[in-house]
């Protein structure tokens, strides 16, 4: 059996709380432990501050459904938040959320700074197409609704949005649609549209939905706001024409054409909708139509958008794909699909990564996690820093006994060890004058070796008949520089070396060049004329590559 963790899901509505509890198991998959859905009983409209009505329909759920505390994932509505579609220029990674962030100062109708935003990359149609999906709220309206779950007992880590949520429950459930589906999300204070198509998603709040009904309702009847709400709750139907046959069929023919036109008007704003995604987002008329929210399930309403969208209408159903645990009511839940969808996808939010990740956590609340996460770590470091000093302590009284005993027996070995330095120093100093005088021989016999070498050189590179009569160095600032030869030779033996281009001593030269002791400065410095002569005489001045140190 996998081992799994518990998460609390909570969607606040306009109207209505949905508060679920889920397992995440490690095999990725979620099951639904138990729900709770809880009116507000807030009148719109009003001035009263929801704080109030929210904490105290939280506590009722929580208490009523035994909902223990664990991490909590919650979603606020569509209406409250300014979702914004932007294409991307084609910059490089490392620019994109330089741009995001000015696009969100350009584009959210408030201060940056009063207001949190979250974003969402979105691939185009074509490759290599990017776009971005921007989402704020001010501030004060999220931070509202955290507080109100804090005041509950709860502590939410993740602050979502109920089309989003909805977005990722279908991805989930529905793997396989192809072409655009639309997700109409018929609340109490507004309807969402959600656009699906490929990767991409379009998402659009409309101010008409199931408050729109009630508030035309008090009007047509000079009803409250309560009154009116209960009387479409009894008697609210789609007029699609002929005539309504029951005990009430004047009051409900009359609220039938009521819920009639403002369901007509929404499908007005649909269109417009639909409109704009294919114009703006370079979209398609969407093949399918998935309905979700309080008010989707009154009568004929899918009927109603089946023949004027000419699609398909099905009612969203979230738990296709996600497990419902045994003790869970099955004749309930099937009532209250319409509510859950955005649980959910809160819930697909833990046990995946889902395709679209918003999280609009106010700041205040982000910092206080942030500290608590590093609580533990500072209350270690503190701790570690008080065992370091005790340690130390310790350490160094230990060190200091252990050194005051071995500090005699070092002076002791040192006493020793001076009278041993004095014969060692003795027999280093005989060594050193050694060691001197082996150096100067050695470098007799390697002078020696090299003028032999050198000798036996310029000996090899003599022409047949020539010989040499004085070799004599030249002696710069204590260096050899120069080596003077004076030779002689046989004019008979010479002349068969002579060639029109040169001597036979300037071949002579030439080799004495090429040896790896003299360079091209050597020079014949005295040729004396020799016609008629037996003997040549010459005198060269060869230069030393390297020159040699005279001792």
């Amino acid at each position: 059996m996998f081992r799994s963790h518990r998460i609390i899901a909570l969607d606040i509505g306009a109207s209505r709380i949905a508060i679920a509890e889920f397992s995440v198991m490690k095999s990725r998959n979620v099951e639904l432990l138990k729900y709770g859905i809880g009116k507000l009983g807030i009148e719109p409209e009003g001035e009263t501050d929801s704080s109030a009505f929210i904490v105290s329909a939280l506590r009722d759920l929580i208490r009523e459904h035994g909902i223990k505390p664990a991490p909590v994932l919650m979603s606020m509505s569509g209406h409250a938040v300014f979702p914004r579609f932007i294409k991307l220029p084609p910059v490089t990674r490392d620019k994109v959320l330089q741009i995001i962030r000015y696009e969100a100062e350009q584009n959210v109708p408030f201060p940056i700074e009063e207001v949190v935003w979250d974003y969402q990359l979105i691939r185009g149609v074509n490759e290599g197409e990017l776009s971005v999906m921007l989402v704020a709220v001010k501030i004060e309206n999220v931070k509202n609704l955290t507080d109100c779950v804090l005041a509950a007992g709860m502590e939410p880590e993740v602050v979502d949005v109920a089309p989003m949520a909805l977005y990722n429950t279908v991805r989930y459930n529905y793997p396989d649609l192809e072409g655009c589906t639309m997700v109409l999300d018929v609340g109490a204070r507004s309807s969402n549209l959600i656009f699906l198509e490929g990767n991409r998603i379009f998402s659009r709040s409309i101010p008409v939905a199931g408050n729109a009904i009630t508030w035309e309702l008090a009007k047509e009847f000079e009803l409250s706001f309560e009154e009116a709400e209960e009387l479409k709750l009894t008697h609210a139907f789609v007029a699609l024409g002929g005539v309504y046959a029951g005990p009430d069929s004047d009051v409900a023919d009359r609220v039938s054409k009521v819920v009639r036109n403002v369901i007509t008007r929404l499908h007005a704003e649909i269109n417009r909708s639909t409109n704009f995604y294919r114009s703006q987002q370079d979209g398609s008329l969407p093949s399918l139509v998935l309905l979700t929210g309080g008010s989707s399930v009154i009568p004929h309403i899918d009927t109603f958008f089946r023949e004027k969208l000419k699609v398909e209408v099905k009612h969203l159903n979230p738990f296709v794909k996600v497990a419902v645990g045994d003790e869970v009511d099955t004749a309930q839940i099937e009532k209250d699909l319409h509510l859950l969808g955005e649980v959910v996808g809160l819930a697909l939010r833990r046990a995946l990564s889902c395709p679209v990740e918003i999280n609009l956590m106010p700041p205040d609340l982000v910092a206080k996690k942030v500290f608590r996460r590093r609580q533990p770590f500072f209350a270690l470091a503190a701790v570690g820093v008080v065992l370091i000093m005790l340690c130390w302590w310790g350490y160094s009284r230990r060190m200091q006994t252990m050194l005051n005993g071995e500090l005699d027996k070092v002076e002791w070995k040192i006493g020793n060890l001076r009278t041993v330095h004095s014969c060692l120093k003795e027999v280093v100093d005989k060594k050193n004058r050694a060691r001197i005088k082996t150096d100067r021989i050695t470098d007799i016999i390697a002078l020696r070796t090299q003028w032999i070498e050198m000798l036996e050189a310029i000996h090899a590179s003599m022409p047949e008949g020539m010989w040499i009569r004085s070799l004599t160095p030249i002696v710069e600032d204590g260096m050899i520089t120069y080596i003077t030869i004076t030779g002689m030779g046989f004019d008979d033996k010479l002349e068969k070396l002579d060639k029109p281009d040169g001597t036979a001593i300037e071949v002579f030269r030439d080799r004495l060049r090429s040896l790896k002791y003299f360079s091209e400065q050597t020079q014949i410095t005295r040729l004396p004329p020799y016609a008629g002569a037996s003997i040549r005489e010459f005198t060269i001045q060869a230069a030393l590559k390297k020159p040699i140190g005279v001792r």
